[in-house]
């Protein structure tokens, strides 16, 4: 085809997408994209396969393409694969990434001349391709680069980021999401993923990307341009996590599960390597295959019960106690406990950090290594409880961060690493120690095995100690439900939920009225039902609500409203606090809070589709 049968293909086209957008066949950011696909030349290659859409007025599968540009999120960029598109992880817009990354990390004052990254990537279908063109084009970009040869954790790459004195970090994940899905998370020279307004600055200069400067991958290794590493890395990280070791004891019998992912690396070598020596394998997990074929629904994410099943199936048959799971990266662990009666629960990430946060303060109260100057760190959307187990130890809760691990690493850095004492979340992220900026499933293993190991010596579960943090601190019980919304009609539908929410939202839940809202978009505190503005409320700053209750009989609750920064969901945290007396009025609350918990959710649920019917 000729240059100008190509123009008028390429003219016509565009004229298709204006009137395909004025019939509402596309979004008008999707004829934004588009057009700059269409027309600029960096994009020259793709433009036959656009071309073809449009002619086909395939709109609606462009729209699912070019809808929007992939945003940095809460966990950096991440979406569903193509092999074009602004909205999806291909190959330019992984190439397009990393050289957003190695320009605006080289305008830093504090960039060294010659300045170096470092690349892993998990277990995913193409991960190890976007990898390798992630190390080319920041070597095309003057940086020398750390190549893992192999797949590696998220919280490896982190620990590397300041083992090796690097500016930037690069990893190739789609943590616990879909086969279908990939993404490209972004590190700071600091181990921590990259925050404001630095995120900003590299989308940037991620759309002034022109022609990308790249090199063949093999050549910049035999020019010293991208070296390989693997081995050291590892055993300076698993030194690092064994020396995190609290007590000796290992009497502990666990099954874990990778989920097909990079888990065996960190989290089963972390427990081996710390004298654990009862931990059986789930071995059709252990392969690393991206189509996660033997996890329920393909779905690897150890926050769903699912995924426990036949890992619980194989403790029973082997006598383990405990169950542990990583999700792809490792970076995220799930645990399940047997109780008494010989059945395994499932814990909650809520639940979890508790446990170790009791766990580490217990024994670092006991070694007398705690100072008020001491801290730990969990998100607005992670239970009251741990902090205050914190303050019973007389160390700092600090509980007012956005979500993502990211903000949990700001404050480290902030309030001095070596104050630091433990990070959670309820999504199942925890960090001990100083060796990394992200959350660490390795860590959290061996935390795990050593609570149990160190509890079974005084003759009690993980359940048991829970039960007596409750007794202690007031049954704290939590719940969360997510409304899915895709693409860019979810993107309304999200946005709607979101300021009906602000502007009109429900008056009472199961019957218990809401008595006020932290609207931390807007930076205000506002009565309910008035809705009228009460008090500023200076930080942080995201889109995040938090819905208080009155206290009615003994119990109160809170919800938390925000869209996701890495998924096309918006998410509802439930929370219940009641005073607890005595051990034996124990049960009767939990099955009280549970109920009304539950009352909680289906009531927001039923809001929540009659707003979307508006929308």
């Amino acid at each position: 085809m000729t240059d100008t049968a190509l123009q008028n293909r390429v003219t016509d086209s565009l004229a298709a997408v204006a009137v395909a957008t004025e019939k509402g066949k596309l979004t008008a950011s999707a004829q934004d994209n588009l057009s700059r696909w269409l027309t600029e030349p960096q994009y020259t290659e793709y433009v036959p396969q656009i071309l073809s859409l449009i002619e086909a007025e395939d709109f609606a599968e462009l729209d699912r393409l070019f809808w929007e540009v992939i945003a940095f999120g809460t966990g950096g960029r991440r979406g569903p694969m193509g092999e074009f598109g602004s909205a999806t992880i291909n190959a330019r817009t992984i190439a397009e990434s990393a050289h957003g990354l190695a320009v605006y990390v080289k305008q830093q004052p504090e960039t060294p001349d010659n300045p170096a990254a470092v690349i892993a990537y998990d277990s995913r279908n193409r991960s190890q391709e976007f990898a390798k063109i992630s190390a080319v084009t920041l070597a095309a970009n003057g940086y020398k680069v750390y190549f893992f040869k192999d797949p590696r954790s998220t919280p490896a790459l982190s620990f590397a980021v300041r083992h090796l004195n690097c500016s930037a970090g690069v990893m190739l994940t789609a943590s616990h999401n879909p086969p279908s899905d990939n993404g490209f998370k972004a590190y700071w020279s600091t181990g921590a993923q990259v925050l404001p307004p630095h995120d900003s600055g590299i989308i940037g200069e991620v759309y002034k990307a022109g022609e990308i400067p790249t090199l063949d991958f093999d050549q910049g290794v035999a020019d010293d341009r991208i070296v390989i590493i693997g081995e050291e890395v590892d055993r300076a990280y698993l030194n690092t996590v064994v020396s995190l070791s609290l007590t000796d004891a290992r009497d502990v019998h666990a099954v874990f599960s990778p989920l097909h992912g990079v888990g065996k690396s960190c989290c089963y070598e972390a427990m081996k390597a710390a004298g654990f020596e009862q931990v059986t394998l789930h071995e059709p997990h252990c392969i690393l295959d991206g189509n996660f074929p033997n996890v329920a629904d393909h779905f690897p994410n150890p926050e769903r019960h699912q995924v426990f099943e036949p890992l619980i199936a194989q403790a029973e048959e082997v006598g383990a106690t405990l169950v542990l799971a990583s999700d792809p990266d490792a970076d995220r662990l799930g645990v399940a406990v047997q109780n008494d009666d010989g059945e395994f629960t499932i814990l909650t990430g809520n639940q979890t950090g508790a446990l170790i946060t009791d766990y580490i303060l217990r024994k670092r109260s006991e070694s007398g290594s705690l100072s008020p100057e001491h801290f730990v760190v969990e998100t607005l959307v992670t239970t009251p409880l741990t902090k205050s187990i914190a303050s019973s130890h007389d160390v700092k809760g600090i509980n007012n961060l956005l979500v993502g691990f990211k903000w949990i690493a700001q404050v480290m850095d902030r309030l001095g690493p070596d104050k630091f004492v433990f990070g959670t979340e309820e999504s199942i992220g925890f960090l001990a120690g100083d060796h990394c900026r992200d959350k660490d499933a390795g860590v959290a293993a061996l935390m795990v095995m050593e609570t149990a190991a160190d509890l079974k010596s005084q003759n009690k579960t993980l359940l048991d100690r829970l039960d007596e943090l409750y007794v202690e601190h007031g049954y704290h019980a939590e719940s969360q439900v997510s409304k899915v919304c895709p693409g860019s009609r979810g993107k309304e539908q999200i946005d709607g939920l979101m300021n009906a929410f602000r502007q009109s939202p429900p008056e009472k839940l199961a019957d218990i009225p809401f008595a006020s809202v932290r609207d931390y978009g807007q930076h205000e505190t506002r009565t309910l039902p008035a809705n009228v503005r009460e008090s500023d409320l200076p930080e942080p700053n995201g889109n995040l609500l938090m819905f208080d209750t009155t206290e009615q009989e003994g119990i109160q609750f809170q919800i938390a409203v925000r869209p996701s920064g890495t998924e096309p969901k918006i998410k509802f945290y439930f929370f219940a606090q009641s005073r607890c007396e005595s051990p034996e009025s124990l049960k009767e609350i939990k099955t009280q809070t549970a109920s009304k918990l539950q009352e909680f959710e289906q009531e927001l649920s039923n809001w929540v589709e009659e707003v979307l019917a508006t929308v």
